[in-house]
């Protein structure tokens, strides 16, 4: 007799270590875009601070941007959403965004790599998610 697997526990089985970073929506809001992200932490700890490097890239794949965007913490299996405001920038005008790399990735006080080792970018939208 085979065992039961629920959907979260056979997702839960599935998902190496590491942080998935999605790309959920873009709207546009008061002169400029909310980006609005998905963060899954699937490390065997929480993660305390995350603080990631990111490029926006316009329409021509120029560089727009390079700036820090705080995801603040992560708990371990627990999804988290977190929403940026860019002013001065419509959201047709993003044409790529890439994380460029963990600029804080803490857990429990202590830098780590967990941020940036295993991570998985995913887009809902015609923007690229890269890193």
């Amino acid at each position: 007799m085979l065992p039961l697997i629920t959907g979260a526990g056979f997702a839960a089985a599935q998902e190496p270590p590491g942080v998935m970073i999605e790309l959920s929506s873009a709207e546009a809001k008061d002169d400029g875009c909310l980006l609005n992200f998905l963060i899954e932490n699937s490390n065997p700890d929480d993660i305390s601070s995350a603080v990631y490097e990111v490029v926006l890239f316009g329409e021509e794949g120029e560089v727009s941007l390079l700036t820090l965007l705080d995801f603040a913490e992560l708990p371990t299996g627990r999804p988290r959403v977190r929403q940026f405001q860019f002013n001065d920038r419509q959201c047709d005008q993003i044409g790529g965004i890439l994380i460029n790399g963990a600029a804080t990735c803490e857990i429990n006080g202590n830098s780590t790599d967990a941020c940036m080792d295993g991570l998985r970018l995913k887009s809902r939208l015609e923007t690229e998610m890269i890193g």
